[in-house]
């Protein structure tokens, strides 16, 4: 009989080492886990029982560790979740791409500018969250329907034109431009007079999206009287699709007279800060995003913004607006409660304030009031007329790529203007099919 009781005494000592072993394992890789969460801010560690994987296309690190940040005070008040935050970075839309075909959506992500068109029936209605109200005159039709569901937060509203270099503007006693020919009389007067020191437009091959930027800010312009544009999406035979040779044409004539840097097919959007702050560059067809990083080079860099000018003489410049980082919530989220109360922390006017001070464009709320240095600029410009994004309205999804890699073609010398509009007209056709 004490053989039996001692075999039974050594098996549940045997059996408490083990858990205890496992614990202190358990314990070990937890505080390794808290270390490498101190450096590597792509997990966010947390005890909660709940794990939300939330998705953001935000490539800036600035903005992204105010996100971590909220994320962080959120799991304090909330112990029971976790926040999985992600950057995927360029290759987002790729990602999300996968993760559609395979129906395995993130529980949040950002639909970047595609929340009704692409993303709507994948999206949880958030109009009754308490911060639905107070959607933004300019951004309320993007992110909801005529029946009233709101599909997503829209942290930041895009308020896009060029951002100018006030010092350099000075410098060469030229004023903002209004118009197209205005904007190269001004690059024509900058690239003499600085004897090609200063390169007044800076595009990026590598990211090529700051030359998509070109081609979509002026086709609003281009085609705003034109009643075939009164259609959307547009397809291959509603159109004369060689007015694109124009901004085809203009495209290459800057590239041509210097009004471009050399370099556009290795140059790096990262490289624009630098380039601001020593004076070496104009305008930057993109919102000023970049502006702390130019800081850290001369912190008396000064950066203004302005609208598009407009391409026709006796027209209005307008800003490019729609989504630009937002929330959607995936309906088939087995959190969704849990969802929406992050969402709504991220909603706080307080929360939304923060955010907006580093991206330095308008949130997509009312009642958030932010206090960067680029708000008198938006005060200024707040009469002028906004429009949505060209390629979100009138072409099939894809046409970003083809404007960007065609930009490209262009001044490579492998398209030729002329040739510009049938290339996207076939685009055009094979994507809508």
């Amino acid at each position: 009989m004490r053989k039996y009781v001692d075999l039974f005494v050594y098996l549940l000592l045997s059996i408490s080492l083990m858990l205890s072993g496992c614990t202190i394992a358990d314990t070990g890789r937890s505080n390794q886990q808290e270390q490498v969460a101190a450096v590597d801010h792509g997990k966010i560690a947390s005890s909660g029982e709940v794990k939300l994987s939330v998705y953001m296309y935000v490539t800036d690190v600035r903005v992204q560790n105010v996100y971590y940040e909220i994320a962080r005070t959120f799991e304090a008040t909330h112990p029971e979740i976790k926040v999985e935050l992600q950057f995927p970075g360029f290759q987002y839309e790729e990602i999300l791409k996968v993760k559609l075909a395979t129906n395995e959506l993130p529980d949040i992500f950002d639909t970047h500018g595609w929340a009704k068109i692409r993303y709507g029936k994948y999206l949880v209605d958030l109009r009754d969250e308490p911060w639905a109200s107070q959607l933004t005159d300019t951004i309320k039709s993007v992110v909801t329907d005529d029946e009233g569901k709101v599909y997503v937060l829209p942290i930041s509203e895009a308020r896009d034109g060029f951002s100018y270099n006030m010092d350099v503007l000075e410098k060469y006693h030229t004023q903002v431009p209004v118009t197209f020919d205005e904007l190269m009389m001004a690059a024509d007067k900058i690239v003499k007079e600085s004897h090609g020191e200063v390169v007044p437009f800076f595009f990026s091959g590598i990211d090529s999206w700051t030359i998509g930027q070109y081609f979509d800010y002026f086709a609003s312009s281009l085609f705003e009287k034109s009643d075939v544009f009164k259609k959307y999406p547009l397809t291959a035979t509603d159109s004369d699709w060689s007015q694109w040779n124009v901004l085809a044409m203009k495209w290459k004539e800057m590239f041509d007279k210097g009004y471009i840097n050399q370099d556009v097919f290795t140059a790096k959007y990262s490289d624009l800060p630098k380039l601001f702050a020593e004076g070496k560059v104009a305008f930057s067809f993109a919102s000023p995003s970049f502006a702390d990083d130019a800081y850290e080079v001369n912190p008396k860099t000064r950066i203004g913004i302005m609208p598009v000018p407009s391409l026709s003489v006796g027209g209005k410049p307008a800003f490019s607006s729609g989504e630009r980082n937002t929330m959607g919530i995936w309906r088939k989220s087995k959190h969704l409660a849990e969802a929406k109360l992050l969402v709504n922390e991220f909603a706080k006017p307080s929360n939304m304030k923060k955010i907006a001070d580093v991206v330095k464009i308008p949130p997509g709320l009312k009642g958030v009031t932010p206090e960067h240095e680029f708000v008198p600029f938006y005060k200024l410009y707040e009469q002028v007329r906004v429009t949505p994004y060209f390629d979100r309205i009138y072409l099939p999804n894809g046409m970003w790529d083809v404007m960007r890699s065609l930009g490209i073609e262009l001044l490579a010398g492998d398209v030729a203007p002329e040739k510009f509009g049938q290339l996207m007209k076939q685009e055009v056709n094979r994507l809508s099919k």
